[in-house]
């Protein structure tokens, strides 16, 4: 699980995330650009998407909107970049605390080099958070039966290898994580074969294969741990909806400190907006009524990031944590008894 550092890509700071709150005089900007630009085409008529992308610089602008800057809408782009840089710096001092640098051999320790938020400059992505709906700036509340799964999911954890997190089994991080930024293995390659959108990820090298096409989605029993997804362009935007998911009581949440789990009710929609030459805006809308308690929305700039390159991951081949966790737990139960 190696990935590379290159010099840092400037993000473009002016985004349109249409349904921000605080609104930004830079989205305005980035909206116009995005109905002007021309994208050169490809033989099928798609808009050329095709190259490595990378969304890092998200990682320094908090998922939720923080508490201090609710209500607000003056919150200006000094004030954005003071922050992302305030994020960065915290990231740092919180590992220097831990050991990280001098820990590499440790548990947990993988040093200040395996982090993205350690190597890039950090750049605000000109709104104060990645939730945009609902207004609050906040991910609504999970439903109580999916506060109960996920507590009795957490306290059976290690009682077998299905409990345990579906990325740390090297199956599948699910489409939120894939498409979130992380702390590292932000590099996102983007293939278009004809009549196709291929995405695919560094983290876990999961592969989404997007068929560009009117046809209906798979039978409904018929599920997939990424769904079934269906694209169409509308424009300069390629909106892909994606339905037909496996169930999964324990999958990675829209950050990767949280759990949560995957209903078969989830339906996401994402939008990957072509606004420069190197800049995709892209939200995504989050419909999962087993599971949360209203849709939620964010949306965070990809930058093109041809200088990067993808390094193999080896999940299953270097996944220890399985075996590991499983076999403290047994350990742990010995000694009680």
């Amino acid at each position: 699980m190696i990935r590379s550092h290159v010099a840092p890509v400037a993000c473009v700071g002016a985004l349109a995330l249409s349904l921000a709150a605080p609104s930004l005089a830079q989205n305005r900007s980035a909206a116009e650009a995005s109905e002007t630009w021309t994208p050169e085409r490809l033989a099928d008529g798609q808009p050329n998407i095709t190259g490595m992308w990378n969304n890092s610089n998200a990682m320094f602008t908090p998922l939720e909107l923080p508490e201090e800057l609710a209500g607000r809408d003056d919150v200006s782009a000094d004030e954005l970049q003071a922050r992302a840089e305030a994020r960065a710096r915290g990231r740092i001092a919180a590992s220097e605390w831990k050991g990280f640098e001098n820990n590499a051999g440790g548990v947990g320790g993988y040093g200040f080099y395996w982090f993205d938020w350690y190597w890039e400059t950090p750049v605000d992505i000109g709104a104060p958070a990645l939730i945009v709906e609902p207004a609050s700036g906040r991910i609504p509340a999970r439903t109580a039966s999916a506060r109960e799964e996920i507590a009795m999911n957490m306290a059976e954890l290690h009682d077998a290898a299905e409990h345990m997190e579906s990325g740390d089994r090297c199956i599948s991080r699910g489409v939120l994580g894939m498409m979130m930024p992380t702390e590292y293995n932000n590099g996102t390659l983007i293939l278009q074969p004809p009549g196709y959108v291929v995405i695919h990820s560094e983290m876990i090298h999961n592969v989404r294969v997007i068929p560009i096409d009117t046809t209906p989605h798979l039978d409904e029993t018929i599920r997939q741990w990424e769904g079934d997804p269906r694209g169409h362009w509308d424009g300069n935007t390629l909106i892909v909806e994606s339905t037909n998911f496996r169930a999964v009581r324990n999958m990675r949440g829209p950050s990767a400190g949280t759990r949560s789990r995957q209903s078969e009710a989830q339906r996401i929609v994402e939008r990957f907006t072509v606004v420069g030459p190197d800049t995709l805006r892209y939200t995504v809308r989050m419909e999962d009524a087993k599971t949360y308690t209203a849709p939620w929305s964010a949306a965070f700039p990809f930058n093109r990031d041809d200088g990067y390159t993808q390094f193999e991951y080896a999940c299953h081949e270097g996944n220890y944590s399985v075996p590991n966790a499983l076999g403290g737990a047994r350990v742990e139960e010995a000694r009680s008894r």
